[in-house]
């Protein structure tokens, strides 16, 4: 299957439930293996020789559906962060000049209702981990990285599938479309890396303002991206790197089941 949102995700559960073996790839591959073959037309019949093809050639990974309690995280943060965009929104609008006063009370009702939706959300989430020992765990040891809030911890534990799926924290990195890309070509063509983005957006999003925050308060993040500078990479490029660096200390984290320290962990005899 190529990923197509809520639409494929929801036909993948079926499927996996029913007990086929599935695979769900980035339409980025997909379309790119069909150009390379010379494929031209757009048909529902083409596409499928063309996903049957791809499969039997390239044999890709098989997809694990989420435990349900990392389902239901996954709906709880994302409902939430909707709120969030919608309590921006009426409050950009609330901030405009010349709003009615009937718009004001309008406005200012909505951005009530919202609030309290939020507030019901961020308990909901909380009870949610609590109530399960493994969600709760997997959060302590994300919030001992600074930089790392409980909110960011949810993400991450949301949007960042079971870290013994990925056989590196690179990998877990270029899950979340933060793997850098070069683009070069003999001496004369060198442009900017840049970050992918091919990958989770939502994670992506979640991780920048920790990052920002862990340039400042966390040592190893800190001195990464104070390195990148130094050697003259743009901040913004600097920034991008930092959201990369914290995903793979918390990969680490999960994978290795240590809080976070800046001591190397000890040798066994």
């Amino acid at each position: 299957m190529e990923a197509t949102g809520t639409y494929g995700l929801a036909l993948a559960f079926f499927l996996a439930e029913a007990g086929h073996k599935i695979s769900v790839v980035n339409p980025f591959r997909t379309k790119h293996a069909a150009l390379s073959r010379g494929v031209g037309n757009k048909t529902d019949r083409t596409d499928a020789q063309l996903l049957a093809d791809y499969c039997r050639k390239e044999n890709p990974p098989l997809w694990r559906a989420a435990a349900p309690e990392v389902r239901t995280l996954v709906a709880l943060v994302r409902r939430l962060q909707n709120f969030k965009d919608q309590l921006q929104q009426e409050t950009n609008r609330l901030s405009e000049p010349g709003v009615l006063k009937v718009v004001q009370r309008s406005l200012r009702k909505s951005i009530r209702f919202i609030k309290s939706e939020i507030t019901c959300l961020e308990d909901a989430i909380e009870e949610h981990v609590r109530d399960h020992p493994r969600l709760k765990e997997d959060r302590d040891l994300l919030t001992s990285i600074p930089g790392i809030s409980d909110t960011t911890a949810h993400w991450i534990l949301a949007e960042l599938p079971d870290v013994e799926q990925f056989a590196s924290a690179q990998s877990a990195a270029a899950y979340a479309g933060l793997a850098p890309q070069e683009y070069r070509s003999g001496t004369s063509v060198r442009k900017a890396t840049q970050m992918s983005k091919r990958g989770n957006a939502c994670l992506r999003r979640a991780l920048y303002m920790p990052a920002l925050s862990a340039i400042r308060h966390n040592p190893l993040v800190k001195a990464f991206f104070e390195q990148l500078v130094a050697r003259g990479k743009s901040r913004m490029l600097a920034v991008g790197a930092a959201m990369r660096k914290l995903l793979m200390i918390a990969y680490g984290v999960l994978k290795s089941r240590r809080a976070f320290s800046l001591q190397p962990a000890e040798q066994p005899a």
